[in-house]
């Protein structure tokens, strides 16, 4: 088989391929020799196939009557072993002038003839940038059937370079889009320490983040499976990737370094997982032949998506048993000798003696498609570099770099499939998703999809690992439940908390990461998906406190309803005379108006209920002092001022008291109409106050204004007070100071212990609290000043005489004016 790697013709095309696989460690080199014999080697097959469909395309170009009619093309095909020290002999090899051994140093190399016009290969990236990097200087055109790395688009670095493969940036989209199709969001990535799985890990990690997908670990594997170090690595990656809890693992590497890994996990039972392959390695018999690999989980990977080669199987299937004929074989090798002196040695010395069986899993492998197409799209560069006509082409000289402008420029035609070469100089033939699926110990692969720049996959055909054979979850941390945001945990935005929306706040859609405010005229409880609107909240009549508060108000409305009856029944009678007859009636009446207003805090207020809450309660207690004050002036002027000369204000306090009351309220109602007018309390509604509701509230603005509406109220009973608490009654008669005495200090103690509750209670019971502090001063007002007069009637009718109830007042005065 050996033979058939090396063939003459008009124009040379160097091959680059791995026939084997070299598994010694290259620290053992001790001599600038890379072949230590035949036991480092193990045959590679797919690299063989290959080869053959090298073999195959330019033996039909050769038979073509369009395509270099009149032209021979020949192959001289070598070994790469998958190691860069062996990819550089054949490569210098075909960098010697042509029909010589060796490369001539020179300053300008434009008429250089090299041994080979164009380079088919090498597959692996690591080797391609090593290659790549020579034929660049003497701009000889390598066109890769495998190299993906992203680092060949760079025309500067590799001026010469094509790939008949899509780069490895379109195969991570796909896979990122694979990941993000089964909300695979939490992810291991292994990569082989070269080239190809450095790239891959870091091209991932960047393109992960678009599609917010986290990489909970990442590591690199040693590229040289026979480093001492190797198992001890591998022991470290798989711990870490089982400490992460990932269920999907994306690998980058090279096939042998795939192998090591699995046999690996394998070996410490690593629990079934998800493993995304690339197609490096997915189609690889180098992986799917390791011991007991069905234990290994899933695997879906991406391949090439190629055409199959027409006769290609029926090609290897003859080839095969031609060379087990001992005459073509001895022809095929005076024919190879006819290239040049081989230097090197057989291309394939372990090729020998293989059999159909060996080549039968590989037969199909979509990496054929990639060879067959670098070697057309060489001859549709070289046919119109020689401007052929309609005819046979003339051959002529033709230099290497002659062939690159022709290469991006072709439009080319293979199995009836347009292609051509774009922008980053790949032929981009897009890939398909395929599976893994068990036949025993056995790995058949099933198309599950494709990718066209989208994916598009049969998820029903995947027969997954897990119990159910569905998809197994691959989440950091599963959705949030209802009323829950996401809160990023540590640096992987993938990993979260799920953190409680607070009261007043909702998570709006599912991608929410703070929770969003209620408007101000609506609230929600903690864990919320929507606001509701609020209610409502004053003090509403079937409140209990505020039936309570009613009915003690019906109660001192009908007790002063009653007491006003009796005095106006004993309105001429010493008792209610001493009170100030008539006045005694207004006060009351004023009071009864005083508690009737505090029903203006019960319900739903209005900017009008507002308003007037406050004057009305200063304009009806108004009556009740002025008439106390003027009999407190009298009792004074008689027991402080006895002695002098009776003046005015005797005469206006004796008899005309109803002036004085008249002024007094005239007052209050000037300052009433201020209030009202200029600084009126305001409806406000507060919705910070309660959860739920929104409260209703009469918002005092001024308490200056305040102060002084109910301020002269205040100092009218004080006033009171100072001439009545020091005042003393004969024996056996009543003392009418005292009662004013005890009323004023009733009245100032329910003050005193209402604007303290008022200001420490919470607004929505301050309402309730005037409504008390009201009814209670009234009430101590009737008990203390009222109610003893209303006993005597009542109850001690015999003591409502004039000499009980002289006024003492009276007595002084008279006295007096008796002595005058």
């Amino acid at each position: 088989m050996s033979s058939q790697f090396r063939r003459p013709g008009d124009y040379i095309l160097g091959g680059l391929f791995p026939f084997t696989i070299y598994t010694g460690n290259n620290t053992d080199r001790i001599l600038p020799d890379p072949h230590l014999g035949d036991s480092f080697y193990r045959m590679y097959y797919a690299g063989l196939i290959w080869a053959l469909g090298m073999k195959l395309a330019v033996e039909e170009i050769n038979n073509s009557t369009t395509l270099l009619p009149g032209i021979t093309l020949g192959y001289d095909i070598y070994d790469t072993c998958q190691e860069p020290m062996v990819a550089l002999r054949p490569s210098m090899l075909f960098l010697s002038r042509a029909g010589t051994h060796s490369i001539r140093v020179l300053c300008n190399y434009t008429d250089y003839k090299t041994r080979v016009l164009a380079v088919i290969g090498p597959h692996d990236s690591e080797l391609a940038t090593v290659t790549a990097k020579l034929f660049s200087f003497f701009l000889v055109p390598q066109v890769s059937y495998g190299a993906t790395t992203e680092k060949m688009n760079n025309e500067e670095m590799y001026p010469s370079f094509f790939r008949t493969v899509p780069s490895d940036k379109r195969q991570l989209e796909a896979i990122v889009q694979l990941l993000h199709a089964f909300r695979w969001n939490w992810i291991a990535v292994i990569g082989s320490d070269e080239e190809y799985g450095r790239e891959g890990a870091s091209l991932l990690s960047s393109m992960a983040t678009a599609y917010k997908i986290c990489i909970a670990y990442e590591g690199l594997i040693p590229a040289e499976i026979a480093n001492p170090g190797l198992q001890t690595k591998l022991k470290a990656i798989l711990g870490s990737i089982n400490d992460t809890n990932v269920n999907v693992v994306v690998v980058f590497a090279m096939d042998r370094t795939v192998r090591e890994l699995f046999k690996a996990a394998l070996a410490l039972g690593l629990k079934k997982k998800v493993w995304l392959a690339t197609e490096a390695w997915v189609r690889s018999d180098v992986v799917t032949t390791v011991k007991n690999i069905s234990a290994i989980g899933t695997v879906l990977g991406f391949i090439i998506k190629a055409r199959e080669i027409p006769g290609f199987e029926d090609y290897v299937r003859r080839l095969l048993e031609e060379t087990q004929q001992e005459g073509y074989c001895l022809a095929s090798q005076e024919e190879a000798n006819k290239v040049t002196p081989d230097v090197l040695g057989p291309q394939c010395s372990i090729c020998n003696g293989l059999s159909r069986k060996n080549l039968e899993v590989v037969l199909r492998h979509q990496q054929t498609f990639a060879v067959y197409t670098a070697v057309y799209a060489v001859a549709h560069a070289l046919h119109k570099a020689l401007r052929c006509p309609t005819g046979p082409c003339r051959k002529r000289s033709i230099e290497p770099w002659q062939l690159l402008e022709e290469l991006r420029s072709i439009n080319f035609t293979v199995n009836n499939q347009s292609l051509h070469f774009g922008g980053d100089q790949s032929v981009n033939l897009g890939f398909e998703v395929i599976g893994w699926k068990w036949k025993g110990d056995t790995v058949e692969h099933i198309s599950l999809g494709e990718f066209d720049g989208n994916l598009t996959i049969n998820v029903s055909n995947i027969q997954f690992h897990t119990e159910d054979q569905k998809a197994p979850k691959s989440e950091c941390l599963t959705t949030c439940s209802a009323g829950q945001i996401r809160r990023m945990k540590g640096f992987h935005f993938c990993c979260y908390d799920c953190i409680d929306c607070e009261s007043g706040t909702y998570r709006s859609s599912t991608d929410d990461s703070t929770c969003t405010p209620c408007p101000e005229h609506q609230w929600s409880p903690a864990r919320s998906m929507q606001c509701h609107d609020r209610g409502e909240k004053y003090l509403f009549w079937s409140e209990p406190i505020t039936v309570a508060l009613v009915a003690a108000l019906c109660f001192v409305v009908a007790l002063i309803c009653l007491l006003g009856a009796l005095f106006l029944k004993h309105l001429w009678t010493p008792a209610v005379q001493t009170m100030g007859g008539g006045l005694c009636l207004v006060a009351l009446l004023g009071l009864a108006l005083l508690c009737a207003s505090t029903v203006l805090y019960i319900g739903k207020p209005t900017a009008t209920v507002c308003r007037v809450q406050q004057p009305v309660l200063g304009l009806f207690l108004n009556p009740c002092f002025s008439t106390i004050v003027v009999k407190a002036l009298q009792i004074m002027l008689a027991h402080d001022f006895a002695d002098s000369r009776p003046n005015i204000l005797h005469r206006l306090l004796w008899n005309h008291p109803w002036a004085l009351v008249a002024w007094s309220f005239l007052v209050e109602t000037t300052l009433a109409l201020i209030y009202f007018y200029h600084t009126p309390a305001i409806l406000v509604k507060k919705y910070k106050l309660l959860p739920t509701q929104v409260f209703f509230q009469c918002l005092v603005t001024s308490w200056a204004s305040t102060f002084l509406l109910h301020g002269h109220n205040a100092s009218l009973a004080f006033v009171s007070f100072l001439c009545t608490f020091m005042v003393q009654t004969p024996p056996k008669k009543y003392n009418a100071a005292r009662g004013i005495t005890f009323a004023v200090i009733a009245y100032f103690i329910s003050v005193v212990v209402a604007v303290p509750s008022f200001a420490t209670v919470r607004a929505t019971h301050q309402t309730a609290i005037v409504i008390g502090s009201v009814l209670v001063g009234v009430l101590g007002l009737l008990v203390t000043y009222y109610l003893p007069k209303a006993y005597i009637l009542w109850f001690k009718p015999e003591w409502n005489t004039w000499d009980y109830f002289q006024d003492y007042a009276k007595e002084r005065v008279q006295e007096k004016e008796s002595q005058d």
